[in-house]
């Protein structure tokens, strides 16, 4: 029997244990209160006969490969350690019941609600499959229900007990995992398990939700794993006779007992169950829609008009219906990158919402001829596939405002959204009477997307032209800050060129908007980063996050505020927040990684960083940070290598290329790190080079006057990245010499 004794003590000061919420063979879950970072928990503490066999440092070391999964169907492991001999792991509290309690309650779940969670689970086993991560331990007491979606807990703990004691279980008779959702390999004891054993698993919990019963029971524990192994379950149509066909197929091939014979992977058996629903759902004159959609995905337009330059034209539409959605209470919306990352791959709405983990995808296309638009749209709920809502617009151009808000007003009555405001608000807000103005803008934000020198100072362009057309128009002020801000933050322009300029546009924005989320969010960077104003720039920051807590750039731009500060633990969690907003964006990934790398955590900046080059290997700012964690682990020569992948990938060449040297220079290659060098003050005499890039250099040469007079320099120069200074890892050699100070001083970072 398990002890009861709540270990309060073992974990003062970290948390503190409110009440029990319930126990199973491995742990026993507590209500706790976060203490560090003022939150609701659930603690997981492993059972002392589990705990006084496993070594901590192995055990550690595996569930924290499970803290790395960042899915919206996967409840991710927040912190875990180990207090006076006690092993614990800390989950996000959520409101809610598990899938066992809904059992209990319910015994047999319809067929949309089996499909819906069936689907969400295979999405977030596909995602852990993909990163390395078998569950092991897949059944109704691991899938939490929240807010109507399902979510998977515990990833990575039944490895980390397999791994850690394989010995002591034995001896104490406990299984790594439950008999009666284990797969016939892990019954037999393989070791080497993949990602079909998950799939069995899913299978047999998919079972038990259309039948109210287990596929398998028996009177002990090695009664029902024989019986997985030799014995099929009972069909499903005899217990429950309105199980579709193709339903039971492949709940079947799910639970097959050779793997090879099962769906290959996660991915496979999602699509197979959304398919099987669809097919089922054609047959019946009034398809329902299983249960309340509270997330959504809004997929970029397709553009239809024989002008393939209106292409920007058509993902301003869905841009603009994504922001008048994220508005709203209660409805989780997948952020613009995210959604947009899909675009023009050839994948299928349901596809997409599944890879997003959302209930509905919204898709539409557009096309424009003179003054005239025709907008087709179409929601489809992802779990069964059924057309939830379409309709087709043919309206004057001057309509488009009023469109916007018909098709976000649709989705609002679909999915019973919850409005906050008067129902006969506008949920799009007209920014402008000038209609060239707005299509100016349109045209402006998507070349900015591209992120390139060149594309963001056509931007520039584009969205003064739409300020002379409406000097009014807040949100072209907005992204012409943004424009300067990233030229000023990658070094392209001189910071006494980009920043004051940004600062200028952004204060205008504020001006004309005081409600613009974006236009705090733009003068905080500028703060940030040139005028060195911590205190205001984080009072922006929270500004434009109280305006928009669903602005996932405020979070990821906030979080580097942060780790410049000191503040490590305040950052994870705000770049934490902006990847669940937008899981797919690549930038904000990154950005992870440079949280980490700032924090110290090289070895988690370097597999964060590897993570997102397997996704994406031409996203050379992933190389960067790569190669930046690699050279603080000593490990030159491939740090190098990453760092060049990075300058032959990306446009901003000359900070690049002096990390590059900086590379060189810590390997002992002193004659190529002054190759690089010289080439640097070359360019420097024709265009911007940043003075804090060239003490890094010097620092590696073991130039310390040198690398001072250049950190001088850089900070009359104001270069942005000096306000890393206290947390960058290249200077660390500086600290406490007087002059080094003298510079921290000036920069006035909060210490």
């Amino acid at each position: 029997m398990h002890q009861s004794t709540v270990p309060t003590a073992a974990l003062a000061g970290r948390y503190t244990i409110e009440r029990e919420l319930g126990r199973g063979g491995m742990a026993t879950v507590y209500l706790a209160a976060d203490l560090k970072h003022d939150r609701r928990v659930a603690l997981k503490i492993l059972h002392p006969e589990l705990a006084n066999g496993l070594g901590p440092d192995r055990f550690l070391r595996e569930i924290r490969l499970a803290a790395r999964l960042t899915h919206p169907h996967i409840l991710s492991l927040f912190d875990s350690g180990e207090a006076n001999g006690i092993l614990y792991y800390v989950m996000p509290y959520v409101e809610g019941e598990s899938l066992r309690q809904r059992l209990k309650q319910e015994k047999v779940l319809s067929i949309g609600e089996t499909v819906r969670i069936g689907c969400a689970v295979a999405a977030a086993l596909d995602y852990a499959h993909q990163h390395g991560v078998v569950h092991r331990d897949i059944k109704p007491d691991n899938i939490m229900i929240h807010q109507g979606e399902a979510m998977v807990t515990d990833f990575g703990i039944a490895k980390a007990l397999a791994r850690s004691g394989d010995d002591t279980l034995t001896e104490t008779g406990l299984l790594v995992g439950t008999p009666t959702y284990m797969s016939p390999e892990q019954a037999a004891g393989e070791a080497q398990l993949d990602g079909r054993s998950d799939i069995y698993s899913l299978g047999c919990v998919l079972y038990e939700m259309l039948t109210g019963r287990k596929p398998f029971e028996g009177p002990t524990a090695m009664a029902v794993l024989a019986k997985q192994i030799t014995e099929d379950p009972l069909p499903l149509q005899a217990t429950r006779e309105d199980v579709p066909e193709q339903l039971q197929a492949v709940v079947v091939r799910a639970m097959a007992k050779e793997p090879g014979d099962r769906f290959a992977t996660a991915a496979d058996l999602g699509r197979a169950l959304g398919d099987a629903s669809l097919r089922a759902a054609s047959i019946s004159p009034t398809p329902k829609t299983p249960r309340a959609i509270s997330s959504i995905a809004v997929l970029p337009f397709i553009n239809m008009s024989a002008d393939p330059e209106n292409e920007y034209f058509a993902d301003g539409m869905a841009e603009e219906i994504i922001n008048a959605l994220t508005k709203l209470e209660g409805l989780r919306v997948t952020a613009r990158s995210s959604a947009f990352s899909f675009k023009g791959k050839g994948q299928a709405g349901r596809e997409v919402g599944r890879r997003l983990g959302v209930g509905a995808v919204l898709e539409g296309s557009v096309r424009r001829s003179g003054t005239r638009i025709r907008v087709t749209t179409e929601l489809i709920n992802v779990a069964d596939g059924y057309h939830l809502w379409s309709e087709r617009y043919d309206r004057e151009l001057i309509d488009v405002f009023a469109i916007q808000d018909e098709i976000s007003r649709s989705i609002v009555d679909i999915l019973k959204v919850k409005l906050l405001g008067p129902r006969d608000e506008p949920l799009v807000q007209r920014p402008t009477d000038d209609l060239e103005a707005y299509t100016t803008y349109l045209k402006g934000r998507y070349f900015w997307n591209r992120r390139t020198p060149e594309a963001l100072r056509k931007s520039i362009s584009l969205f003064r032209e739409a300020q002379a057309r409406d000097p009014g128009y807040a949100l072209a002020y907005a992204g012409e800050a943004d424009a300067y801000n990233v030229l000023g933050w990658w070094s392209d322009l001189p910071p006494v060129v980009a920043f004051p300029a940004a600062r200028s546009a952004a204060a205008r924005a504020v001006e004309l908007d005081p409600g613009l989320a974006e236009a705090y969010a733009s003068q905080a960077f500028a703060r940030l980063y040139y005028e060195w104003d911590w205190p205001k720039a984080e009072a922006d920051f929270q500004r434009s996050i109280a305006l928009n807590p669903k602005y996932s750039i405020a979070r990821q731009w906030y979080s580097q505020h942060l780790i410049s500060s000191g503040r490590s633990e305040e950052a994870s969690a705000q770049i934490r927040l902006a990847a669940e907003l937008d899981p797919l964006s690549l930038i904000i990934q990154t950005t992870v990684s440079l949280i980490a790398y700032y924090a110290g955590h090289f070895e988690d900046a370097v597999t964060n960083a590897k993570r997102i080059i397997e996704n994406d290997p031409n996203f050379g700012i992933s190389h960067r940070i790569l190669g930046r964690a690699l050279l603080q682990l000593g490990q030159y020569d491939e740090g190098i290598a990453e760092l060049e992948k990075a300058v032959a990938l990306s446009a901003f060449s000359t900070m690049l290329t002096a990390e590059v040297a900086q590379g060189h220079a810590r390997a002992g290659n002193r004659a190529a790190a002054l190759a690089h060098l010289a080439d640097l003050r070359r360019r420097a005499v024709e265009g911007y080079v940043s003075a804090y890039d060239m003490a890094g250099i010097h620092v590696g040469l073991d130039d310390r006057t040198s690398a001072l007079d250049a950190l001088e320099q850089a900070c009359a120069e104001r270069s942005s990245h000096m306000i890393f200074l206290q947390v960058d890892p290249v200077f660390r050699e500086l600290r406490g010499e007087p002059r080094f100070e003298a510079v921290l001083a000036r920069v006035g970072a909060p210490r």
